[in-house]
């Protein structure tokens, strides 16, 4: 039975989704961990219009940030995120098993549990972009 279990969790399809701007340590923990959960993890990547509306401005371009994700050993695929409304879409297209993000999120996509599991992963503490980009800013004012 324990075989059967092991066997299943290593078929499953991760989603998660971000803006992985100045990609540092803990975006590469969360992948990390996300990819330990299945088989194949796929990343949406926010794109540089989509971070706009959000009030969010990007250092690193779109492409860019999505060549980096990719780069990583624990990615399969990644594709642009345009908007909140397509991870209904995508959860059904992309046949995902568990959908995660960081715990930031708490509760955030807990409506998309109807469609697949949803779990939130604990963040690595003391480092997240936003601070990132205070720091940056503090050294250049």
């Amino acid at each position: 039975m324990q075989v059967k279990k092991k066997a299943e969790l290593c078929e499953k399809v991760i989603l998660t989704y971000g803006t992985f701007d100045l990609f540092h340590i803990g975006h590469l923990n969360l992948l990390r961990n996300l990819k330990a959960l299945g088989a194949r993890l796929i990343v949406g990547i926010s794109t540089d219009e989509f971070n706009s509306l959000k009030g969010k401005k990007t250092i690193i371009p779109y492409e860019q940030r999505a060549q980096i994700v990719e780069a990583t050993k624990f990615v399969d695929e990644v594709f642009p995120e345009c908007c909140w409304e397509q991870k209904r879409t995508d959860i059904t297209r992309l046949n995902v098993d568990i959908f995660a993000m960081g715990d930031d999120w708490i509760g955030k996509f807990d409506d998309l549990s109807d469609l697949c599991d949803v779990i939130y992963l604990p963040r690595t503490k003391d480092v997240s972009t936003t601070e990132i980009k205070k720091m940056m800013q503090q050294q250049f004012v």
